[in-house]
């Protein structure tokens, strides 16, 4: 197990980001068992203990005083099977986009949407990924892991994950006391598909509904919309989309009649935060070193040698101007570490 001191996160393996920021420790762990002495120097220097994988969805500070944990098992293999489903247990260091893709070579269905993700396996619960008419929640039969508190290992089944939009207990009743570790995901084997979203439905070729179209569409549709933050530094989309009551739909509606709209569950609809960063004209505004993308409304992207500071001042510029032209509130997905 590593122990390293003064750990320098600035990377953009560990923040994709690429924010400057130094923890006081680092544990990488391979499973459970490996997490009891990294509680041990949690408990005597009275730091906290905080859970990261890539950092794809963290927004980091410039001296994180914890001692940061992450947990690398890659390993997949099948719980159960039978004829039309694979039950399949997967470790929590596994890169998602190689999972998603593993899973379609071997005949295993229903992924295919979330291709192209950044990020972990582990992180993927916490944050409820979603994309394209799909969300993590449909295919997570239990989250195994271990209390950064107790040691003690507890397994938490999809109703007990409390998933809701981006969201889950484990940004809540557990954030940074509960280190996820494998994850099982119930796939079909019987090709399936879902192709509502209507960027994902207009790209596929009249008939190209298989699970390796979809896959390949929404490969491509990231790459043309999204920047790569192997390339430019970036947390992928920064905001929520935000949901709205019939009142407040109805007041954006009377400023912006042709805001698109997404009935959710009951009187609630959701709407495009990139077609209010667009209109509002923000794409391309920076404010030192971050700014907002050109390429894709809903990016924050910085030029490597960024502060969590210059990032929260540009959200926060965006959350004004937004909320001043549309009566809307926009919510960063991204967590911000103190």
């Amino acid at each position: 197990m590593g122990n390293l001191q003064d750990q320098d996160l600035s990377s953009r393996i560990a923040n994709t980001l690429a924010l400057r920021c130094v923890a006081h420790r680092l544990f990488e762990v391979s499973g459970v068992e490996d997490v009891r002495p990294a509680i041990d120097w949690s408990q005597a220097s009275g730091l906290p203990l905080c859970p990261l994988g890539a950092g794809s969805n963290v927004v980091l500070p410039p001296e994180l005083a914890a001692g940061v944990i992450t947990v690398r098992d890659d390993s997949v293999s099948v719980l159960s099977e039978t004829a039309d489903s694979v039950t399949l247990r997967v470790g929590a260091g596994k890169g998602w986009h190689s999972l998603v893709s593993e899973t379609l070579q071997n005949g295993f269905y229903g992924l295919e949407n979330l291709a192209l993700i950044p990020g972990l396996v582990g992180a993927a619960p916490v944050q409820n990924i979603g994309a394209y008419g799909r969300e993590l929640n449909e295919f997570v039969v239990a989250v195994h892991g271990v209390s950064l508190h107790s040691g003690e290992p507890r397994s938490l089944s999809s109703e007990e994950c409390e998933f809701a939009y981006r969201d889950s207990v484990f940004k809540h009743d557990l954030r940074d006391k509960f280190l996820i570790s494998h994850v099982d995901f119930c796939l079909s084997k019987v090709p399936v598909v879902n192709v509502e979203y209507p960027a994902l439905r207009s790209s596929l070729a009249d008939g190209e509904n298989s699970p390796t179209a979809v896959f390949e569409a929404v490969v491509a549709l990231r790459r043309e919309r999204l920047p790569n933050p192997d390339e430019i530094p970036n947390a992928g989309s920064f905001f929520k989309n935000p949901i709205l009551s019939r009142k407040q739909l109805e007041k954006l509606q009377f400023i912006e009649p042709e805001v698109p709209v997404y009935p959710v569950a009951g009187e609630q609809f959701k709407v495009s935060a990139a077609w209010l960063i667009e209109r509002a004209g923000l794409p391309g505004f920076s404010k030192g070193p971050a700014s907002i993308s050109e390429q894709h409304a809903l990016v924050l992207v910085t030029n490597g040698k960024a502060y969590q500071a210059d990032v929260r001042e540009l959200a926060k510029h965006v959350q004004g101007v937004v909320k001043g032209r549309f009566t809307v509130m926009l919510e960063p997905e991204p967590r911000f570490y103190d």
